[in-house]
């Protein structure tokens, strides 16, 4: 399928979900590469290496010299230039220069934006310390950051999370302990994942399992038994999964409502394989479910159902994968909180689950689909992400479009009205 590739290499640029079920087409124009979302404000990175941002900016987070909420058009992110990569979470921003360096602005609390402060700030500053920086990762309150040569660097709040073999906050950049060779990086909430050029899988931070291993704390790296040949992690709220080279899925971490696949809700401190799934080509986490796309184009899906989030026309959980029906060609996934987001190969984008705050963009406020439904009449869209609430795609022209919830603007609409079809 034309855009696979795009899928597997990064899950970072996936579907971004909202809490406004509108399109809300914003002003920009031209081309956009990538686009993020935070807890309640959006990143777009355009072409030519600008950053663009709207939603909430109570900490500073839309990078634009002010701490006012942008819910009209999007504000260029001030001082930067030549971007790359772009990461958005809870309610700072991350960029990385096409020099290496990292860039960082909004929430600083536990000092994670790496300047040496713990200061807020509505400027992009640049991250103390490091350079020659390939990909970074953005946690809830810490970030990642890997490096030309291998290694990886963390900062933010620890708990285990910098991998420095501490739990000191750290408001520069530490190298995260005994890891090199590293070529893909996961931040989740509380744990992150790292894969090796050799496809072994790290973890590190807080575990209920998440690490691969029975200890309650990592503060340092420690290799998850039993994976090898893995393409491509996925750190989740509350289980870790890992596509491996043969097309199987592997899951380990916590299991009430069956979200690691295998047939049982017992937890698992080890990987173990999620039941009757091959030639998978991308793995996607929710906060409780988890669904995973096959090369023949359908979706497999298991876990956390209660607001028809698997998309089998039920709201029972299932601790084995089950196909979501009605639906072919597909070629981009992504999970949210409790909804999923999904892109055909004709552009057209399809969505099913949680529909509290018109997220589906069915022009409905209806508080479940239980099957798939597609989002308005638009098409051409190539890249999709999701958050909570509201959702964002872009489209194969350039421009953005969002829907969902909307009380901070995020929408980029001009409005703060929630939306329940695209705009």
């Amino acid at each position: 399928m034309k855009k696979k590739s795009i899928l597997i290499a990064v899950n970072i640029f996936v579907i971004i979900f909202t809490t406004q079920s509108i399109f809300a087409q914003t002003k920009i124009k031209n081309s956009f590469m990538q686009i993020s979302a935070g807890r309640e404000h959006f990143l777009a990175l355009h072409l030519y290496g600008t950053v663009w941002a709207w939603g909430s900016n109570h900490d500073g987070q839309l990078g634009d010299g002010t701490f006012v909420d942008k819910n009209s058009n999007p504000v260029q992110v001030s001082g930067i230039s030549n971007i790359t990569m772009i990461a958005a979470k809870n309610s700072h921003s991350l960029a990385l220069k096409k020099d290496g360096t990292v860039w960082a602005w909004g929430n600083n609390y536990y000092g994670q934006l790496g300047d040496e402060t713990t200061i807020n700030k509505n400027n992009p500053v640049k991250v103390s310390g490091i350079s020659n920086i390939i990909m970074i990762a953005a946690g809830k309150y810490h970030n990642l950051a890997l490096e030309k040569d291998g290694s990886v660097w963390a900062w933010g709040k620890n708990n285990g999370l910098l991998g420095d073999e501490t739990s000191t906050n750290r408001n520069k950049p530490v190298q995260v302990s005994g890891l090199s060779n590293v070529s893909m990086i996961a931040a989740g909430n509380t744990h992150n994942l790292a894969r090796k050029i050799d496809g072994s899988v790290w973890a590190w931070g807080s575990n209920k399992g998440l690490l691969g291993s029975e200890t309650a704390l990592n503060n340092n790296p420690v290799q998850v038994s039993e994976l090898s040949n893995v393409t491509m992690i996925t750190a989740g709220d509350s289980c870790s999964l890992a596509l491996k080279l043969d097309g199987t899925v592997w899951a380990w971490g916590y299991n009430a409502n069956g979200q690691l696949g295998d047939g049982t809700t017992e937890n698992q401190s080890n990987p173990v394989q999620v039941l009757g799934l091959s030639n998978v080509t991308m793995i996607s986490t929710g906060s409780n479910h988890n669904i995973a796309l096959k090369s023949d184009g359908k979706i497999w899906s298991w876990g956390y159902n209660s607001n028809g989030q698997l998309g089998d026309g039920t709201t029972t959980n299932k601790n084995s994968p089950v196909l979501v029906p009605e639906l072919s060609n597909i070629n981009m996934i992504s999970a949210g909180e409790y909804y999923n987001l999904v892109l055909k190969d004709n552009d057209t984008l399809w969505i099913w689950g949680s529909n509290y705050y018109g997220q589906l963009g069915d022009g409905t406020n209806v508080n479940e689909n239980y099957n798939p439904i597609r989002i308005s009449k638009l098409s051409d869209f190539n890249i999709i992400v999701e958050p909570s609430y509201h959702s964002l795609a872009l489209k194969t022209d350039g421009t953005v479009w969002s829907w969902g919830f909307n009380f901070h603007g995020q929408l980029g609409d001009g409005t703060i009205i929630d939306r329940s079809s695209p705009v």
